[in-house]
């Protein structure tokens, strides 16, 4: 029987790690990228559109902590590095595994369809047959605006963080940043360098800060310490240490934290809380309305502003899969060890998660994962058994995370370690006898030497 052949949609760094596991495990893998270059969204001006990183974006995870087991990013790198050097780094990572090759770059997939006999992926002219599929398109591209917006009329500028650039926009202006994620951080400090009077920053819901560094190593370490205990001693423990290096966000001004730390996610910075307490960034309460160039905030003052951002985050977009496999909300998607879809293991998805830490450990994790069971090494559990492990996972989401997001949600200490243990317990599973993807029966792709249906040859002089 020949190898599967398996379709990864993404080449950022979960789509690289899908690649580059899969072709180890002896699978055929043909990776879809719709810029012209591997790092997706690390890549400051791809051709793909998507990225919104920006010259001061740096990591807000520390590089021990990020980096893919199997390829160590350099010593001599900073602890914190920019955008810039991960956008090398996942450059290098394909180079190094020879994955460009098995890359379509400047390649758009318009849908993925399933048949009787494997999945056929189109991507304009191009239709292709594969027997498995990975969606590893990521979901930090499509912004997304408050919901339902705020009442009243705005006369200025309005741009999504996503658009941010270069701080020169905000130059002599008077700017609001509206959200508290890492981003709204990062834009507001950019733009007080550069703005007219202080930059106001507005949110319904405060969070956690987290400088980059406590007690002299950086912040997440204390976290990969602490991770053994339960999440709730856990949380205790580092809030009492993060008070004590650095005091809570109201005493900055800010809002209180809408849940503890290890719920919602923390920010990540160090420059914010020095641009507040110098005046240079003013903490305002959340929006009320819009009143052509001014902003009423809900303790009932009004701001002059000539430029609005709003950092409120982005939805999950999965394009070219329907409604049939994502369901009325991609978001809630229940995915097996949140990588296999329940109704049809062949489809899986790299990356469609939220974690408490960095994301390249998890994805290089789910990966492993699903190579495993795409090479025959690797047998799932029963599907009553896979729904129950996923309610199971959820009811603890939601009583951790409440309910945004709850499907999405991991524990990223508890994730990279669980996923070894999972692949272990498949191959016992297989060896008493449960049947691994390899043996099911497959579509024949050889066909054809590319396995392609039809369409012409792919241009690989981009790649």
């Amino acid at each position: 029987m020949h190898p599967p052949r398996v379709a990864v949609i993404g080449a950022g760094a979960a789509g690289l790690a899908a690649v580059k596991e899969l072709l180890a495990a002896g699978v055929a893998a043909v990776g879809y990228e719709q810029g012209d270059r591997p790092g997706g969204l690390w890549v400051r001006g791809n051709t793909s559109g998507l990225s919104a990183a920006y010259p001061s974006l740096h990591l807000n995870t520390s590089k021990g902590r990020t980096q893919f087991a199997g390829f160590p990013m350099p010593r001599h790198w900073p602890d914190y590095p920019s955008a810039d050097l991960i956008a090398w780094y996942l450059a290098d990572y394909c180079a190094t595994f020879g994955l460009t090759e098995h890359i379509r770059f400047g390649t758009t997939v318009t849908s993925v369809e399933r048949t009787d006999d494997g999945w056929v992926v189109t991507a304009g002219d191009d239709v292709d047959r594969f027997d498995a599929v990975i969606v590893a398109n990521g979901h930090n591209w499509d912004p997304r605006l408050p919901e339902p917006g705020y009442p009243g009329e705005f006369t200025g500028e309005q741009l999504h963080a996503h658009d941010y650039r270069d701080p020169e926009v905000f130059r002599n202006r008077r700017v609001l940043v509206v959200g508290m994620g890492n981003s709204a951080m990062d834009i507001a400090v950019d733009a007080s360098y550069v703005s007219n009077g202080p930059v106001l920053l507005s949110a319904r819901r405060g969070v956690h800060i987290v400088p980059k560094y406590l007690f002299g190593r950086p912040a997440d370490a204390t976290g990969g310490v602490l991770a053994a205990l339960p999440w709730r001693l856990r949380q205790r423990l580092a809030e009492t240490m993060l008070k004590l290096a650095v005091g809570t966000p109201q005493s900055y001004g800010l809002p209180a934290p809408a849940g503890g730390l290890f719920q919602n996610h923390p920010t990540i910075s160090d420059t914010i809380l020095h641009r507040l307490t110098h005046g240079e960034v003013a903490p305002r309460p959340g929006i009320d309305r819009l009143d052509g160039d001014q902003v009423v905030f809900r303790d009932g003052t009004t701001e002059l502003v000539d430029v609005i951002v709003w950092a409120t985050g982005y939805r999950v977009t999965i394009p070219f899969l329907s409604q049939r496999w994502l369901g009325a909300d991609p978001e809630q998607l229940p995915l097996y060890q949140r990588v296999f879809h329940l109704d049809d293991p062949s489809l899986a998805f790299v990356g469609l998660m939220q974690s408490t830490g960095a994301a390249l450990p998890v994805v290089e994790a789910q990966a492993k994962l699903a190579a495993a069971y795409y090479a025959g090494r690797y047998a799932l559990p029963t599907a009553a058994e896979q729904r129950r492990a996923v309610d199971r996972a959820l009811r603890a989401a939601r009583e951790r995370w409440g309910e945004h997001r709850p499907a999405m949600r991991i524990d990223f200490d508890r994730y990279v370690a669980e996923v070894p243990r999972e692949i272990t317990a498949g191959r016992a599973r297989f060896r008493r006898g449960a049947r691994p993807f390899a043996s099911h029966d497959r579509t024949d792709s050889a066909t054809t030497e590319s396995g392609r249906l039809s369409g012409p040859d792919q241009d690989r002089s981009n790649a």
